[in-house]
């Protein structure tokens, strides 16, 4: 029986925090983790838990020293929060009245004031030991079945975020530190080729037969391949030995669009969220449409029953 993936199209450390209180509520917030619910059968981190939190509730520690940021970076990091989600939660510490205070995570605060999004996942500390949360952290990994974005979003953060060692990671997931390699190289892959690792439509096996490929269109071109031909993860691995993975051919010239807006934006991010899948929204001058990728029939079946329930009933009624 295939596991039941967790809501979103990948929350890296998110999925392993039992979450907080609702932040409109203002009885519990700031509250500590002994209020939190059961989340999943995790285990309760001490010191911290998973909550969305409005991005306008957040201000920057005035303690961080650096002040300048590259503004090419900061839109190529919010280009990618468009296309995959926000991987790594930033880390805030409640400072009361429904504040808080970033701890961690201050391109990813920006990039995201950037296209506007409302809500940003967090990653709510009550304590300065970072061991003890770390420790907690890998321990919950092992506990949880992530996808393989999700688990190359976990091992980014925690080294990243909170000191860990590819050591440390190999030893305590039991995991080969080859493995906690190849697993970081999956956010390498361009961002849309991300969002089908994550939405389960390309396997892990895909996605690393993909990264032998220097190319990003290549590799566009060939994920898209996968899901179309139902390739195997051998059939790729032959296709890329052989040299026979090349990029679709450049479209003919064209008035470029205006770039979408960023409550188009934010609107797709939130269906692909919900659909576990890649959802496209574009606006024309005259009329919009919707794209919603699946990759086989059961995977469609899923969407429809997520969209209209009532019209999967029916379908299953005419099979039977």
């Amino acid at each position: 029986m295939g596991q039941q993936r967790r809501g979103g199209l990948g929350k890296g450390l998110g999925a392993l925090i039992p979450t907080g209180p609702i932040v409109e509520v203002p009885a519990v917030v700031g509250a500590g983790p002994e209020t939190q619910p059961a989340n999943d059968g995790l285990k309760p981190v001490a010191g911290a838990y998973f909550l969305e939190i409005p991005v306008e509730a957040i201000t920057r520690n005035p303690r961080q020293p650096r002040d300048i940021f590259d503004e090419d970076a900061l839109r190529e990091l919010a280009d990618s929060i468009r296309e995959v989600g926000l991987l790594q939660p930033i880390v805030v510490r409640s400072v009361g009245g429904g504040r808080y205070e970033l701890i961690m995570g201050e391109r990813r605060w920006r990039a995201s004031q950037l296209l506007d999004l409302k809500v940003i996942p967090a990653i709510v500390r009550s304590t300065q030991d970072d061991e003890m949360l770390r420790e907690a952290l890998i321990e919950n990994l092992q506990r949880e079945q992530l996808n393989a974005l999700e688990e190359a979003a976990a091992y980014r953060q925690l080294l990243d975020d909170f000191g860990a060692t590819h050591e440390q990671l190999a030893q305590r997931v039991g995991r080969s530190r080859s493995h906690i390699s190849n697993t970081l190289r999956l956010l390498n892959l361009p961002g849309n080729v991300q969002v089908r690792v994550a939405a389960g439509t390309i396997s892990a096996g895909h996605a690393r037969a993909l990264l032998t490929l220097t190319d990003p269109g290549a590799q566009e071109h060939l994920a898209s391949r996968i899901v179309a031909e139902g390739l195997s993860v051998r059939s790729v691995e032959e296709i890329v030995s052989m040299g026979e993975a090349t990029a679709a051919p450049a479209p003919r010239a064209r008035r470029t669009k205006d770039a979408p807006e960023p409550a188009l934006a934010h609107l797709a991010h939130r269906l692909s969220d919900h659909f576990e899948t890649r959802v496209k929204v574009d606006l024309g001058r005259h009329k919009g449409r919707i794209v919603v990728e699946f990759a086989t029939m059961d995977d469609l079946e899923r969407i429809i029953g997520a969209m209209a329930p009532e019209a999967a009933n029916s379908i299953h009624t005419t099979d039977d």
